[in-house]
């Protein structure tokens, strides 16, 4: 890999964001209202990796009950902890002054809307089936099944510890071609703020050869939001950045997908005064 390719490789692994959480008011024991707790969060983590830390500075030495589960909420939208933290700042509140102002809750656990997560063994669960699925659209899972139980385990400890070289180790090897040729297929969602993600099949060529870039894909994927290329009303985010629409999808995904080899799309409209 070239030193350039490396480079940025680190600045999205090092991309932070300042998050201040607070107890949720009517959970707090107004005798003894904790402080706020700021910290300064990856963006490629999950907001769940951290709990262990934020229960200790809310609940100190006090477990929590049966019916008490820890859950985030920003702005009454309760946070989906499978969504990387920097896609769920991107969609939910961009533009918006920092530090970033999250609400932390440990009762009354919203089921509909969200998934369990109970332990930090439920992360890595969902981490590692959605690195075996980008593997099987990229290499046929040719990669991630050659590797071994302990190759799995380095990606997983990179990610949670916050450890560059420690993860691209390992990782570099989900990210190389086989054979000089592309990826079957690019591992891409597309988040919008209010709805489900977007998946679907995207390959990196088109049937004559040609790379695709990003504008092809959004024109078929969203047709009535890209129609047309050169005034867009929408921007499209990846790591906070807007990304040009000419970039072939190739290159973004072997150096702008997240730690789950993922490409993480943001649309979202783009302000009157840009358009």
């Amino acid at each position: 890999m070239a030193a350039d390719d490396r480079e940025i490789l680190r600045e999205v692994w090092q991309g932070r964001l300042p998050i201040c959480f607070s107890l949720a008011e009517d959970e707090e024991d107004h005798s003894d209202r904790p402080e706020p707790c700021f910290l300064l969060v990856s963006r490629l983590t999950y907001i769940t990796l951290i709990a262990e830390k934020l229960t200790k500075h809310f609940r100190g030495a006090q477990e929590l009950t049966e019916d008490e589960e820890l859950w985030f909420e920003f702005n009454n939208q309760p946070l989906k902890w499978h969504y990387p933290v920097g896609v769920l700042f991107d969609m939910l509140t961009h533009g918006t002054p920092l530090p970033w102002n999250i609400k932390v809750h440990f009762k009354n656990f919203p089921e509909d809307e969200l998934l369990h997560c109970e332990s930090k063994e439920a992360i890595e669960a969902h981490y590692m089936s959605s690195i075996k699925e980008a593997d099987v659209l990229k290499h046929r899972g040719q990669v991630i099944n050659n590797m071994q139980k302990m190759d799995h385990k380095q990606l997983w400890q990179g990610l949670q510890n916050d450890k560059f070289d420690q993860f691209w180790t390992i990782n570099r090897r989900l990210m190389e071609r086989i054979g000089e040729e592309p990826f079957r297929a690019i591992p891409l969602r597309i988040y919008q703020k209010d709805k489900m993600f977007l998946q679907r099949l995207v390959k990196p060529v088109a049937d004559t050869g040609e790379p695709l870039n990003l504008g092809h894909v959004l024109q078929r994927l969203l047709p009535e939001q890209f129609w047309d290329l050169e005034h867009l009303s929408e921007m499209v985010l990846i790591h906070g950045v807007e990304v040009p629409v000419e970039t072939p999808v190739q290159w973004l995904s072997e150096h702008l997908s997240h730690p789950d080899n993922f490409l993480h799309l943001v649309v979202l409209p783009r302000p009157k005064t840009e358009q």
